[in-house]
C-alpha cells in the first residue's frame, strides 16, 4: 500500500499540472502557415523554397505574438581595399492572425533578396523584393499573396501562403 501511494502522488501532481496548462491554452487556436517563395519564368517555376511557422489566432484580450522566419547568407565583395558583406535570403514576419467564417487574415511582411550577378571588382548586383500587407486567404488553400516582376528579366517572384488549422 505504501508503494502505491509513492507512485500515485507524483502521477496526481503531474495530472493536475497538465490540467492547469490545458486550461491556460483552452480555447487557443493555432494555424500552421506554409510559405512558398517561387521564382517563375514564362509561367513555369524555375526555383522555389518552402518555409513554415506556427501562429496563434489573435484574441481581443491580448497580443499573441509574431512568427518570424529568417534564412539566408552573406555575400562577400571588395570595396576599395576592404572586404564588405551583403545579406541575402528570405525574411518573413506574420502577425495579427484572425479568423472569419472560411478565411483567415494575417499581416505579412516579407523581404526576399538574391544575387543576380557578380562582376569581379564590383559589388554584386542584388535582386530584392519587399512586400507588406494584411492578406486574406481561404483556409487550407494555397494562395499567391504577393507578386513582383523582375525588372531586368522576364521572371517573376511570388509568395504563396497556405494556412492550416492545428487541431
Amino acid at each position: 500500500m505504501f508503494k502505491t501511494k509513492k507512485f500515485l502522488l507524483p502521477l496526481l501532481t503531474l495530472a493536475l499540472a497538465g490540467a492547469s496548462l490545458a486550461q491556460s491554452l483552452d480555447g487557443a487556436k493555432f494555424y500552421k502557415l506554409d510559405f512558398v517563395v517561387r521564382e517563375v519564368e514564362g509561367g513555369k517555376p524555375v526555383n522555389s523554397r518552402t518555409f513554415s511557422a506556427i501562429l496563434q489566432v489573435q484574441t481581443q484580450q491580448r497580443d499573441v505574438g509574431t512568427a518570424n522566419i529568417r534564412a539566408g547568407g552573406r555575400v562577400p565583395y571588395t570595396s576599395g581595399a576592404s572586404l564588405q558583406f551583403f545579406d541575402v535570403g528570405v525574411s518573413i514576419d506574420a502577425k495579427d492572425l484572425r479568423e472569419t467564417k472560411s478565411d483567415v487574415s494575417v499581416f505579412i511582411s516579407s523581404d526576399v533578396s538574391s544575387v543576380a550577378q557578380e562582376t569581379p571588382g564590383n559589388p554584386p548586383v542584388v535582386r530584392q523584393n519587399k512586400w507588406s500587407s494584411t492578406v486574406v486567404v481561404p483556409v487550407k488553400k494555397p494562395t499567391v499573396v504577393f507578386v513582383s516582376d523582375d525588372m531586368s528579366s522576364k521572371r517573376q517572384m511570388q509568395l504563396e501562403l497556405t494556412a492550416t488549422p492545428i487541431q
